[in-house]
């Protein structure tokens, strides 16, 4: 019996134990007693069958590397000519998850296992904690460009630092209350005559703890897809890239911080300001959000749904009441280049598939991302079974990592004379 042949008989073995299982189940009973001595030999023939093929496996890839070519005695040990090391490290992000679903125990491997002795293990396949993703292509899956990912780009991202995954406490003014001097912290500034006594001084600050969480994501590769890994490898680093840049860019912007992000739009720093009317943007709306944002010298961008876009185009800077609709548009670019793509204050606009639809709180909002704290914690590591869906012939690939993040502010900026503004500008629904 060949090994095609094994893996047939294997999987028409299973196939009789789940019709077992599904027979019992329909009829509402437990298995009868010869049934489960049926079940017991059949699951055994199976174990057996699992181990032959696993030994015929190991051995037909002893014998493909046998087979390789050597260099000539002669040529091995002619002096000018020196052969090459066996490779130490994996040539691609495919050729890695290839290894570890189909030879965990690879040297290469060794040294990227990661334990995670308190953690739910599930995967059937090589370590259940997974293997780290080699350092050279760590750079390549974390990487993203503005077009990519939207707020990582623009954020302060701290480095994991050791241990990675520990949390961190940053000082942050407290700038709140009712007290103009807030505006420094606390610090109030006196102008002291000649011999009199200064004034005392302190800063109050508050801190702000980021604490990694762990993230995961799955994609179902199939057999046929990972064995040409050489070819693949673009598209399973393309998959996995864009999963790990849409989780955290979600978070970022609309997580809770119940374990994970805290997003901007639900952050007590964002400054909110609410509609004029219901699914509508108006001028006003946008008014009112520049009036708002924090000016120092930062970059602030608008985040925007795509599905805010024909209202904007429709847009005018009308004067008079009632207005006449004859104004200039408020929003214009250029038809071929995108040329001025820019809203009130001269900020770009970033369309954000990720914003929530028009309508919705956060469908437009005004930041300034150099106040939004990123904390990278380990990872990312990768683990693979080829057991959930063994009989369609494909292995599903898991990606973890840990990650954390927030506002560095606590609440939005009170300048010295009362006014609010914020880094963070978010239109809401209309007040009720």
């Amino acid at each position: 019996m060949n090994l095609q042949q094994m893996r047939e008989k294997r999987a028409a073995l299973v196939a009789q134990l789940r019709a077992m299982i599904a027979k019992a189940e329909s009829e509402n009973r437990d298995l009868t007693p010869e049934e489960v001595a049926q079940y017991d030999a059949t699951e055994a023939e199976v174990k057996n069958l699992s181990a032959s093929i696993e030994r015929r496996e190991r051995l037909e890839e002893t014998e493909a590397h046998l087979a390789q070519p050597a260099p000539a005695v002669a040529a091995r040990n002619h002096p000018g000519r020196v052969a090459p090391e066996a490779s130490r490290e994996f040539e691609s992000v495919g050729e890695f998850i290839a290894t570890v679903v189909r030879n965990p125990n690879d040297q290469r491997l060794a040294s990227l296992y990661h334990e995670q002795p308190n953690a739910e293990q599930r995967m059937d396949s090589g370590p259940a904690g997974g293997f780290a993703v080699p350092t050279q292509f760590r750079a390549t899956l974390m990487q993203v460009s503005p077009q990519e990912a939207r707020i990582r780009p623009r954020a302060m991202v701290i480095p994991a630092g050791d241990p990675p995954d520990s949390a961190i406490t940053m000082p942050a003014l407290d700038q709140g209350g009712t007290n103009p001097a807030n505006v420094y912290g606390g610090v109030e500034v006196n102008w002291i005559g000649e011999g009199a006594a200064k004034p005392e001084t302190d800063a109050a600050l508050r801190e702000i703890k980021l604490e990694p969480k762990e993230v995961a994501g799955h994609v179902v590769l199939t057999d046929k897809l990972l064995r040409n890994w050489a070819a693949a490898s673009a598209v399973i680093e393309r998959l996995l890239r864009e999963a790990m840049i849409s989780a955290e860019d979600h978070a970022f912007l609309t997580g809770n911080g119940v374990a994970r992000p805290l997003g901007i739009i639900n952050s007590s720093a964002a400054f909110t300001v609410n509609r004029q009317g219901a699914s509508q943007i108006s001028r006003d709306d946008i008014n009112a959000m520049t009036a708002r944002i924090l000016m120092r010298g930062g970059t602030p961008v608008w985040l925007a749904s795509q599905s805010i876009l024909p209202q904007l185009q429709n847009l005018r800077n009308d004067i008079g009441s009632p207005p006449t609709g004859n104004g200039a548009l408020v929003w214009n670019p250029d038809l071929r280049d995108n040329a001025g793509n820019q809203l009130l204050g001269g900020y770009p606009i970033l369309w954000n598939e990720r914003s929530p639809q028009l309508g919705s709180k956060g469908d437009l909002a005004l930041v300034d991302l150099s106040y939004y704290l990123i904390k990278d914690g380990s990872g990312p590591f990768v683990a693979a079974s080829p057991h959930v869906k063994f009989l369609e012939n494909k292995t599903v690939v898991k990606i973890f990592w840990n990650v954390d993040g927030q506002p560095w502010l606590k609440a939005p900026f009170k300048q010295e004379g009362g006014y609010e503004v914020s880094p963070f500008v978010v239109l809401d629904v209309p007040s009720a």
